[in-house]
């Protein structure tokens, strides 16, 4: 039995952390999650946003019954004061959809769940909304499922975007069980010559995010 499970969204968020683990393909209510396990830590990446959060949840869950389960990925600053890089170990993870907040000892500051990608100006609503330091899409949904099964839930974002960054159209590439369509996205920005400098941007945001996400995650699963 591992004693922590992580539920991320995307395999790039994590990829220097899982880089060398063991990797096994498995099936729960008709679906097939690929699990990278190091000895006591298994790790899910089941999609976008909380229905795709919700069911990786359920399933290692229900597989390996860890003691732990952590949500970890990226999240926006609400917070101008963060910046890209920073850590996010909220104290509070707020639902915005229904108000329903989950309280984790030790942690520090409130992060929200949206249903989507916030634009700047949805970032200033959530954050005058909720007292939010920080949003990101799945969260609510894995502490949900862990309260549900009676886990101990935690929490470790990494800011990929600080408060004034507006995103590329990047939800048409969502499809519903949460996968990013790399290579569509990758074609509709490579006609579009005005969206190269927020493209570049992203993704060099994304890679300090992720080098800061798995650093961290590496010193809790050790």
């Amino acid at each position: 039995m591992p004693r922590l499970a992580i539920v991320a969204a995307l395999e790039r968020e994590v990829r220097p952390l899982v880089k060398g683990w063991r990797v096994t393909d498995k099936e729960h209510n008709g679906r097939f999650f690929r699990f990278f396990e190091n000895a006591e830590v298994v790790l899910v990446c089941g999609g976008i946003g909380a229905a795709a959060a919700r069911r990786a949840s359920e399933a290692v869950i229900s597989i390996f019954d860890p003691k732990v389960v952590c949500s970890a990925g990226f999240a926006g600053a609400l917070d101008p004061k963060l910046h890209v890089g920073d850590l996010v170990r909220p104290s509070f993870v707020i639902n915005a959809g229904d108000s329903s907040r989950t309280v984790i000892e030790g942690g520090e500051g409130v992060l929200v769940s949206f249903g989507s990608v916030a634009s700047p100006s949805q970032k200033v609503k959530l954050r005058d909304s909720f007292g939010a330091d920080a949003v990101d899409m799945e969260a609510a949904a894995v502490a949900r499922s862990a309260e549900a099964r009676h886990k101990e839930f935690t929490v470790v974002k990494a800011v990929s975007d600080e408060m004034d960054f507006e995103f590329p159209a990047m939800e048409r590439f969502i499809d519903a069980d949460g996968r990013f369509s790399q290579g569509g996205f990758a074609w509709y920005a490579a006609i579009r010559p005005w969206l190269w400098p927020r493209v570049m941007r992203l993704a060099r945001n994304s890679n300090r995010a992720s080098r800061a996400l798995c650093a961290y995650l590496d010193t809790i699963g050790a």
